[in-house]
């Protein structure tokens, strides 16, 4: 890892905090970059118009006793992935060739965008209970990072 994963994951965490997700531990953030320019980032949270669960005062996840790592379209917020290849699609951005950096490992539906989408590389911090994420992120060649912080000298 190099200064500029530093920097980007830096920013992925800084973005997490816009999350609108009820629960702490699960407010997500991520940047895509390319050629060392922040394309566009996302974080977790509802569609535009949608009340967020912070609004609605519950996680409906936690309401249902979902566990983590399932039934993803029971969830009001949309992934922080999903809302950066989103806003790349909205706003004429190409990421074809990018770095996405996550503060946690994509899932199964976000690593399939992350395929269609032409990143190449996903660098992230927090690991995510997915091993299909992995093994299509695998097949398609795209190269899986675990960010590590290396001390301060």
């Amino acid at each position: 890892m190099d200064k500029w994963d530093k920097r980007f994951m830096e920013m992925s965490k800084l973005i997490s905090a816009w999350a609108s997700c009820y629960q702490e531990n699960r407010k997500i953030g991520c940047v895509i970059v390319k050629n060392k320019r922040i394309m566009t980032t996302g974080y977790n949270g509802a569609p535009a118009g949608i009340r967020t669960c912070v609004e609605r005062g519950e996680c409906l996840r936690k309401k249902l006793g979902i566990p983590s790592g399932t039934k993803h379209e029971l969830c009001y917020a949309i992934h922080a992935e999903q809302n950066a290849i989103i806003q790349a699609a909205k706003l004429g951005v190409s990421i074809d060739g990018a770095t996405l950096y996550c503060t946690h490992q994509p899932c199964a539906i976000c690593a399939k965008m992350i395929v269609n989408s032409g990143i190449r590389r996903v660098v992230y911090q927090q690991g995510y209970p997915d091993d299909f994420a992995l093994e299509i992120l695998d097949e398609a060649g795209i190269q899986l990072e675990k960010y590590t912080e290396e001390p301060e000298a």
